[in-house]
């Protein structure tokens, strides 16, 4: 799997990109990104590729510690609260 792989949708790449997007911003893309990840797929796989892709290139980009944050954290967007599923009786 390569870096284009892992990002099928080219919104990591392009976050890269954008000149002088901040932290907030690369989070936000983040969580698109990853919604977009299918269920099985090894996100920490798919992160550590993105890291080796674009890190060297932009070492003090905020997207790297967003990764790096993904990476640690092993985070997978999921539902939180809510009724939906349950009785509400």
């Amino acid at each position: 799997m390569g870096a284009d792989e892992a990002d099928p949708r080219g919104l990591i790449r392009e976050a890269y990109r954008i000149e002088g997007i901040t932290e907030a911003d690369c989070r936000s893309i983040f969580l698109d990104w990853a919604l977009g990840v299918p269920p099985d797929a090894d996100l920490s796989a798919q992160l550590r590729l993105l890291l080796e892709r674009y890190a060297p290139e932009a070492p003090d980009h905020p997207m790297n510690g967003v990764l790096r944050a993904g990476l640690e954290q092993g985070a997978r967007p999921r539902r939180r609260g809510g009724w939906r599923g349950r009785d509400r009786d």
